[in-house]
C-alpha cells in the first residue's frame, strides 16, 4: 500500500484535529439559552393533544358538503400543492445521493494503444483495468452533508403541510365570502322589492296631498341606489368564482354555495393556546430544519479543516507491462492509500466557517420570529373570533329594534304624525345593519378558519 509520507508538523496538526473533531459528530439539539426555546423544546417533546382544534382533520372542521367537495378537489389539482410534493420527491432523491456517498465508487476504463518504430511490426498492448475509490469519513464530511440532506426532507416535507394547509384555509375562506355574498345579494333583492313598495306608497301619499314630490323622488333613489348596489355585489361574486376556479385548477365557472354561513367548531376558545399546539405548526417545523441544516452547514465547514483519507485500489487484466508488452497478458493489482491536511487555502476555510456561523444565527433568528409570529396569528383569529361573537348579539338587537323602527315610521306615515325621512332613514339604518349581521357572521366563519391554519390545521 502507498501512504503519502507527513512531516511531523502536519501530524500534529492532523493529531489536534483527531482530538477536537467530536463536534463535527454531534447531532443537532436546538438551543434553550432563551425562555422562548426552552419552552418550545419541552412543548415539542410534549404528547399532542388529538382534540386540539389544529389536530382535528379538516372534514371535521367543514362539514359543508359542497365545501368538502370543492376542498377535495382542490387537493387532487392544485398546481402548487402538487409543486410542494415534487419537492418532497427531490429531497427524497438528494438524500438517497448522500446515503449512498457512504459507498466505494467503482469504474471500468479498459484501454488500448499500439506502437511501432522504424516501421516495425505494431505491437498492441491493452488494459481491462476496474478501479475502487473510497473516502473514509473519519472527520464526518459525509455524516453532516446526510443530515443535511435529511433534515431538507423533513424541511420540504413542513412546506408541504403548510402549502395543504393554506390552500384547505384558502378554499374555505373563499367559499364562505361567496355564501355572504350570495346571502346579501338576497337581502338587497328583497329589500328592493320592499322600497318598490315605498315608492308607490309615496305616490299614493302625494296623490292624497299628504306628501310633496320631494318625498317621491327621494325614495325612488334609494331603490334605484339598492339595484346599483346589486350590480356591484355581482361583480365581487364573480371575481370570487374565479378565485376558486383558480383554487381549484380548472376553467372560471359559477360554484354553487349553501346559505348556511355559521361555521363552528367545538371545543374551540380557551383563555390561551399552548405552546405544544404553536409547535405543531408546519412553518415553524420547517423554521427549525431550517436551524438544524444551518448548524449541519456549519458542522461541514468545521470538517473541512481536517485531514481527509481516500483509499483507491485498481486491478484488471493487461499486456502492456511498463515498457514491455507480453502475450498472453497477466493480472494486476494496485493499492494505494492518501492522507490529506489541509494547511493553507488562503484562507477559504476560514472564510466558509465565519459565513456558516453568521448563517445559522440568522436561521435561528428566523425560527424565533417565526414562532412568535405564529403567537401573534394565534392570538389575533382568537380575539377576531370573540369580538365577532360579541358583535354579533349587539347586531341581532338593532337589527330587532330597527325592524320595530321601520313599521312604526310606516304607520306614523300613513296617519300623519311622521315625516317620509324618518321611514327613509329607518329603512337604510335596518339594511345597513343587516348587512354588518352578514359580514359579521363572514368575520367569525373566517376567524375560526383561520384559527385553524394558524395551528397548522389540515392534516
Amino acid at each position: 500500500m502507498k501512504i503519502s509520507i507527513i512531516s511531523a508538523p502536519v501530524a500534529a496538526i492532523v493529531m489536534m484535529a483527531a482530538m477536537s473533531s467530536c463536534n463535527v459528530y454531534k447531532k443537532f439539539e436546538m438551543p434553550t439559552d432563551t425562555a422562548l426555546t426552552k419552552e418550545y423544546v419541552e412543548a415539542r417533546n410534549t404528547p399532542a393533544d388529538s382534540s386540539a382544534l389544529g389536530n382535528m382533520l379538516w372534514e371535521n372542521v367543514f362539514t359543508d358538503p359542497l365545501l368538502t367537495d370543492y376542498i377535495n378537489m382542490a387537493l387532487n389539482n392544485n398546481t402548487n400543492l402538487a409543486n410542494a410534493k415534487l419537492n418532497v420527491d427531490i429531497a427524497n432523491a438528494q438524500l438517497r445521493g448522500a446515503k449512498l456517498a457512504y459507498f466505494p465508487s467503482v469504474a471500468l476504463a479498459p484501454n488500448g494503444s499500439g506502437s511501432s518504430v522504424d516501421g516495425s511490426k505494431m505491437s498492441w498492448g491493452y488494459q481491462l483495468p476496474a478501479q475502487v475509490s473510497w473516502e473514509v469519513d473519519i472527520f464526518g464530511k459525509l455524516l453532516n452533508s446526510k443530515r443535511g440532506a435529511q433534515v431538507a426532507l423533513y424541511r420540504s416535507e413542513a412546506y408541504a403541510q403548510a402549502a395543504r394547509s393554506q390552500l384547505i384555509a384558502g378554499v374555505a375562506n373563499t367559499y364562505y365570502a361567496l355564501v355572504a355574498l350570495h346571502a346579501q345579494r338576497n337581502l338587497s333583492v328583497e329589500t328592493a322589492k320592499l322600497w318598490a313598495q315605498s315608492v308607490e306608497v309615496m305616490r299614493e301619499l302625494k296623490e292624497a296631498a299628504r306628501l310633496n314630490e320631494t318625498a317621491v323622488v327621494q325614495s325612488q333613489a334609494n331603490y334605484f341606489a339598492i339595484l346599483a348596489s346589486i350590480t356591484d355585489i355581482d361583480l365581487q361574486i364573480d371575481k370570487l368564482n374565479n378565485t376558486m376556479s383558480l383554487l381549484l385548477n380548472t376553467l372560471p365557472q359559477q360554484w354553487a354555495v349553501n346559505s348556511d354561513l355559521n361555521l363552528t367548531v367545538s371545543p374551540l376558545m380557551r383563555e390561551q393556546i399552548p405552546m405544544v399546539e404553536l409547535a405543531a405548526r408546519p412553518d415553524v417545523a420547517a423554521a427549525e430544519q431550517g436551524v438544524a441544516a444551518a448548524y449541519y452547514a456549519t458542522a461541514s465547514a468545521r470538517a473541512a479543516f481536517y485531514p481527509s483519507l481516500n483509499i483507491t485500489a485498481s486491478g484488471g487484466f493487461t499486456n502492456s507491462l511498463g515498457q514491455m508488452i507480453v502475450n498472453p497478458g497477466v493480472w494486476f493489482v494496485n493499492l494505494a492509500g492518501q492522507l490529506t491536511a489541509p494547511l493553507f487555502s488562503r484562507g477559504a476555510n476560514i472564510a466558509r466557517l465565519e459565513a456558516a456561523k453568521a448563517s445559522q444565527q440568522q436561521a435561528m433568528n428566523n425560527f424565533e420570529y417565526t414562532l412568535l409570529s405564529a403567537s401573534a396569528e394565534v392570538s389575533d383569529a382568537m380575539t377576531a373570533y370573540t369580538k365577532a361573537a360579541e358583535k354579533q348579539q349587539y347586531l341581532g338587537q338593532q337589527v330587532a329594534n330597527l325592524e320595530k323602527s321601520v313599521e312604526y315610521t310606516q304607520e306614523l306615515l300613513s296617519i300623519g304624525t311622521s315625516t317620509y325621512l324618518e321611514v327613509l332613514t329607518a329603512q337604510q339604518g335596518l339594511l345597513s345593519a343587516q348587512i354588518s349581521q352578514i359580514t359579521t357572521n363572514l368575520a367569525q366563519a373566517q376567524a375560526i378558519i383561520n384559527l385553524y391554519q394558524a395551528l397548522g390545521g389540515g392534516r
